[in-house]
C-alpha cells in the first residue's frame, strides 16, 4: 500500500486521496484557508494508481 496525499498549494495543509476521492471536490480543512482541494489535483499516476487498489484504501 502507498501512502497518496496531496498538499495544500496555498496553507501546506496535508489531505489524503482517499478523502479527495470520497469528496471529489472540497474546502481545504487548513485554519482559514479557502482553497478548494481537488481529486484531480493528484498527478494522474497516483489517481490511476489509488483508483486500481482502491479496495485497500477502504476504512
Amino acid at each position: 500500500m502507498r501512502i497518496i496525499t496531496h498538499t495544500c498549494p496555498t496553507c501546506g495543509t496535508i489531505v489524503s486521496a482517499n478523502e479527495l476521492e470520497s469528496n471529489r471536490v472540497m474546502k481545504c480543512p487548513g485554519l482559514q484557508c479557502d482553497d478548494v482541494l481537488k481529486f484531480t489535483d493528484l498527478p494522474p499516476e497516483d489517481r490511476a494508481f489509488f483508483l486500481e487498489n482502491i479496495e485497500q484504501y477502504e476504512l
